[in-house]
């Protein structure tokens, strides 16, 4: 053996080598301490120094916080850093709803409405009976022309919004093993924590897949595992990709089984090429899994879907579930408790924008504008050299992969809180990696190196908030990591703050030097 003065010296790590091999946890991270710190993010049965990080977090005996979905957690560091609604000085693309506003070549909608006395009552849990109809109407004109087995009214449940409907589902499912996929809708984690009889049993879907759900394996776990439920959004977000034809058929398949598919449709219109195959994709294309259930009371199948989302009308809160007779009965007796009903007005409102006729063309107008939005966002990031693996063909997101920046940029929650320093808003991706009780530490996280980025607001807040991502991009390069990872104000909902977070905040610029002080006697430079 050679002596050790002999001996060849390692190749000296790079700083982004060096920073990640100091900050392997999240308590080396003030962004993750900050999620921690918020209510609800402490971990289920995690102590640090033997001692739970929120012990007191609940403020009135009996009361648990559920957590926060991302939207809410982002909106709120969004205020502690200066954003109010409505100011021009911000860009929203964290925002989970499209632009509103007239689109090129879309159908007017009515601005005003005139409503009759009696809808000033009560409309009934299951909603109104026309409304119903026409959601009916819609589906078998689009997806079932020729089919024996039609949707009927009883087939249609009404409810307050999309995460409505999923909460009267969710109320209305047994003591039963659920499987759902990694990365998914965010509330979904919410969902599977607060009804504690859906056991939830992951899958994580790869980027090397195409983010694709793996119906061999969900075969298996339904045989091995006593699958009773699937759910899954489709198309997904936060991924923008989607399960169609041939695979979205035989997912609709395993429901004739002892398998309830529970499928959250709502970008169901939002579908685009992917990037130089335009040729291939015809305008007004929509997906759903009604088309290929054959009796629609014998499978098992739920459809969520809404207003929301593909007639961009967040703001009436007029969604529908549909699937078998016996489910919706069911469904009603549960939002007679939950929520009462929806809108009964915007219920009337609602029913001419279901025309099949003026529904294909808002679908033509809306692929055509939001698919000019992505390519513009795609190629923008690409100018940054932030290219998108995984292009979305489908919704309206982009699942930026972050982990080739230099840390701490690398991570989503850090990425997000320096975005916020240019007034600018995305959602962290750990949002995504559905986590029942955060207990998984979040450096593990399947989602920790992503952000989701939407494209659906309008044209000018996307080019306000990429013109954020390159001045991030330009501090990093210039001026290397000094101030990134630091300088992030408390958010007045945190109102229980570890005694470990509150030291490291007050002494963020000591530790940041410090930490580069170890990089460079790792480093040698």
């Amino acid at each position: 053996m050679a002596p050790s003065h002999e001996r060849p010296h390692p190749p000296p790590l790079s700083f982004k080598q060096a920073v990640k091999k100091v900050m392997k946890n999240e308590h080396e991270s003030r962004a993750h301490q900050l999620f921690r710190a918020y209510p609800g993010h402490d971990r289920v049965g995690i102590q640090r120094d033997g001692v739970r990080d929120h012990p007191d977090e609940d403020t009135m005996p009996g009361i648990v916080s559920p957590g926060a979905t991302g939207v809410i957690y982002c909106s709120d560091r969004a205020m502690a850093n200066g954003f109010k609604y409505g100011d021009p000085a911000w860009a929203n693309l964290g925002q989970g709803a499209p632009e509103v506003g007239p689109l090129p070549d879309a159908p007017s909608r009515p601005d005003t409405f005139t409503f009759p006395e009696d809808s000033f009552e009560y409309a009934p849990t299951t909603g109104i009976k026309d409304l119903r109809e026409a959601v009916a109407k819609l589906y078998n004109e689009t997806y079932r022309k020729g089919m024996s087995s039609q949707y009927a009214a009883d087939n249609v449940c009404i409810v307050p919004g999309g995460r409505a409907g999923l909460s009267r589902v969710a109320a209305v499912i047994g003591d039963v093993y659920t499987g759902y996929q990694i990365p998914d809708y965010s509330a979904y984690s919410e969902m599977l924590g607060v009804f504690k009889r859906l056991v939830p049993i992951p899958t994580a879907l790869k980027a090397a897949n195409k983010y694709s759900m793996n119906l061999q394996q969900t075969k298996e776990d339904i045989s091995n595992q006593g699958l009773q439920v699937i759910l899954a959004s489709n198309p997904r977000n936060p991924t923008g990709q989607a399960i169609k034809g041939d695979e979205l058929k035989e997912l609709v398949e395993l429901s004739r089984g002892k398998t309830t598919v529970i499928l959250d449709e709502f970008y169901s219109w939002y579908l685009y090429p992917e990037p130089g195959k335009e040729n291939e994709f015809e305008f007004g294309e929509c997906l759903s899994a009604a088309k290929y259930i054959d009796d629609v009371n014998k499978e098992h199948v739920v459809i969520i879907d809404g207003l929301t989302k593909n007639w961009r009308l967040p703001g009436f809160r007029v969604c529908w579930v549909m699937g078998p007779k016996p489910l919706i009965t069911a469904l009603s007796q549960s939002g007679s408790f939950l929520d009462g009903g929806a809108n009964h007005p915007l219920q009337l409102a609602a029913i001419p924008l279901l025309d099949p006729d003026h529904v294909h063309k808002e679908r033509i107008a809306l692929q055509k504008h939001f698919l000019a939005k992505r390519d513009h966002v795609l190629n923008r990031l690409e100018k940054m050299k932030l290219k998108v693996s995984v292009p979305p063909i489908a919704t309206f997101y982009i699942w930026l992969d972050l982990s080739d920046l230099p840390a701490p940029l690398d991570n989503g929650l850090t990425f997000f809180e320096e975005l916020l320093k240019e007034k600018t808003i995305c959602v962290p991706g750990i949002f995504f990696d559905l986590n029942p009780a955060h207990r998984r530490d979040l450096f593990a996280s399947p989602c920790h190196h992503f952000v989701r980025l939407s494209f659906g607001p309008p044209l000018d807040q996307l080019d306000k908030g990429l013109d954020a991502i390159e001045r991030v991009l330009s501090k990093a390069n210039n001026e290397g990591m000094n101030g990134i990872g630091t300088d992030y104000p408390l958010s007045p909902t945190m109102r229980k703050i570890p005694e470990w977070a509150e030291e490291k905040g007050e002494e963020a610029e000591e530790a940041e030097a410090g930490l580069r002080s170890l990089v460079q006697k790792i480093t040698g430079l």
